[in-house]
């Protein structure tokens, strides 16, 4: 009976475990007041896996675009919808084959990222198989604000129905920062994220509160909460006041431990407040000092490092990435950026992206700018122009390793790293610290004469911006590859 009891519990720990971990990304936003330069910041790392499956990450800069009348976009599902007349330019973090692995920032310094976040939805309203992939790509090709683009995606949703269990997109611009909570079907919420905050989602839905009559600061589906009350998920009389967290949420996911905790590391890592595991934590809170880029870099890269949830010293020649407790860098993070939206500066270098390949945690942060022309070669596969139509139509030889592509030696340096992680990690870390300080010394002088360039001829600025990003880009590669060389001997 024991044996069949422990049976179940296994069973159950799996299901529980599949329902809320498959796609475990990891997203702040930090508000302009909240920020050492008056930026507005979002951190991500992008976390995907699948079993047996290897994960490549391209970059493509895909350029703004006109459309005839009468053009439209086909959805994953085969519905289709009208084209605008003109599209913006936009980075794409793409993870080919992946359903919701890409993140988007367009010319308009508009970031879109999201996180995996299941809702208890079983009886969704979908037309036409509705909306789920396309989403954030129609939301980067349009958007000219975050709320913007929020109103883009509220209005998809309304249309379509979201066909995913649920998900939550942090949409930020120069000014202002949403987190928008899309769930299975026709139902969505969005909050505004207060100037002087910052925010945690580690694939759970963090909106509490709703006033939808306030619309500075919340925009959603009319009857979010009428709803909730007809589906038995909110009973006014005895719940108190609407929580959507909890409304929404399907149950196992919103208690998980490896999304509670990691949302509790980021927020104990940049908070005023000092917050237990084991408290409710806030939908935004007040940061303890002004954040700059670094301070949110060392928050991707962190594993729990001297709490309790500090699992490394039983894995002596072994990896944290891969403990019991799921950290924020994990064995599934694929890429990692932390995007700098900047005011009162020319638009071909307000938007600043610091992109680390696979695991930031033995891999660099280093400098992008969504106006460049192009890529580094090495930096993506195939044909920009025809990504999005081969997405979901990739070969199995495109994914085994090749030196060509730089994606492969950063994911090859972080496999050498976990190997023996106690010593590697030493000598990863030393270099990419003295790359990024380089760097980040001489940065403000290069954007000055980035500036004076533009004034004179934007053309020829953009080039050299668009080298100035190789030029990092290459030397990180060529460090990655020396590091191999080091290890692998």
């Amino acid at each position: 009976m024991k044996r069949v009891n422990l049976l179940i519990f296994f069973l159950l720990a799996i299901f529980l475990f599949s329902l809320s971990g498959k796609d475990n990304c990891f997203t702040i936003v930090v508000g302009k007041a909240a920020t050492a330069d008056g930026s507005v910041m979002v951190a991500h790392n992008e976390d995907d896996r699948e079993e047996g499956k290897i994960f490549f990450v391209n970059v493509h800069k895909i350029p703004g675009r006109s459309y005839k009348s009468g053009d439209t976009i086909l959805l994953k599902n085969k519905g289709t919808l009208p084209q605008v007349q003109q599209t913006v330019g936009f980075l794409w973090l793409q993870i080919p084959d992946a359903e919701f692995g890409d993140s988007y920032i367009n010319e308009n310094g508009v970031v879109i990222a999201s996180n995996q976040c299941s809702s208890r939805e079983d009886k969704p309203v979908l037309t036409n198989g509705g909306i789920g992939f396309m989403l954030r790509r129609i939301m980067a090709e349009r958007a000219f604000s975050a709320k913007n683009a929020v109103e883009i995606a509220g209005g998809l949703i309304n249309q379509w129905g979201y066909y995913s269990s649920g998900r939550t997109y942090t949409i930020a611009d120069n000014t202002e920062a949403w987190v928008l909570h899309a769930v299975k079907g026709k139902h969505w919420i969005a909050q505004r994220v207060p100037d002087d905050h910052a925010a945690v989602i580690a694939n759970r839905y963090t909106i509490e509160k709703v006033d939808l009559a306030d619309k500075e600061n919340y925009l959603g589906s009319p009857d979010i909460i009428d709803y909730a009350v007809k589906r038995g998920w909110y009973r006014p009389g005895k719940d108190g006041d609407f929580n959507f967290a909890k409304a929404y949420s399907l149950p196992g996911n919103y208690k998980a431990e490896l999304n509670v905790l990691r949302q509790w590391r980021g927020t104990a890592l940049l908070a005023k407040k000092r917050y237990k595991p084991d408290e409710p934590l806030p939908f935004s809170f007040s940061p303890r000092k002004n954040v700059k880029p670094t301070d949110l870099f060392n928050v991707l890269r962190d594993h729990y490092e001297d709490t309790e949830y500090d699992l490394t010293d039983g894995y002596k020649e072994g990896s944290p990435n891969r403990t019991e407790k799921r950290t924020i860098c994990t064995e599934s993070t694929q890429y990692a950026f932390v995007a700098q939206l900047r005011e009162k500066l020319f638009r071909e270098i307000a938007h600043r992206v610091w992109i680390a390949f696979r695991r930031p945690d033995s891999n660099a942060f280093t400098p992008w700018y969504p106006s460049i022309t192009a890529p580094p070669e090495g930096y993506n596969r195939g044909n920009s122009e025809t990504a999005l139509e081969n997405h979901f139509k990739v070969s199995p030889s495109s994914l085994k390793f090749n030196p060509n592509y730089a994606f492969w030696s950063f994911a090859k340096l972080s496999r050498l790293v976990d190997q023996n992680y106690r010593l590697r990690i030493k000598i990863a870390r030393k270099e990419w610290r003295n790359l990024e300080n380089y760097i980040m010394k001489r940065i403000k002088k290069m954007e000055e004469e980035f500036e004076y360039l533009i004034k004179n001829n934007k053309i020829v600025a953009v080039k050299i911006i668009s080298n100035y990003v190789k030029r990092w880009e290459y030397r990180k590669w060529f460090l990655a590859s020396e590091l191999i060389g080091e290890m692998e001997k």
